[in-house]
């Protein structure tokens, strides 16, 4: 399996443009001001933070399926935080919230929710990053 995504810009750093596109139907338009500023469309962070979500959520059901207690849901957000520094722009932060809907204790959904961000495709490939913080609740 690999996946296919393709980006275009347009122009200048300062007053181009981009679009991203999926193999499946996802896009969006993208620019400066959407991605270091709050302008409007998406940005490579955006699609890194659902990436992040869906991997997570996908190897944490498995652990869980894997130890009899498949859960009934599993609900995270990613915050991607890019830092513009002297060597230029940088992914230093990832916030994920998960909310987990299982019967288990919260100290056990914690420890499989570590495993999977830990152990996921996506958070290996994010391996670089600065920070990468987990916040679970038993749902």
């Amino acid at each position: 399996m690999a996946a296919t995504a393709t980006a275009r810009w347009e122009g200048s750093l300062d007053d181009g443009s981009g679009t991203m596109s999926t193999a499946t139907g996802l896009s969006g338009a993208f620019s400066k001001a959407s991605r270091f500023a709050d302008g409007a469309g998406t940005n490579p962070e955006e699609l890194i933070g659902a990436a992040h979500a869906g991997c997570f959520s996908m190897y944490l059901s498995l652990l869980l399926s894997k130890n009899g207690t498949p859960p009934n849901s599993i609900e995270t957000t990613a915050k991607v935080s890019i830092q513009v520094g002297d060597s230029g722009p940088t992914i230093d932060k990832i916030s994920l919230s998960t909310v987990v809907d299982v019967d288990l204790p919260a100290e056990d959904i914690n420890g499989f929710a570590e495993q999977a961000k830990t152990d996921c495709p996506v958070s290996k490939a994010l391996a670089s990053v600065e920070s990468v913080k987990l916040t679970v609740t038993k749902g």
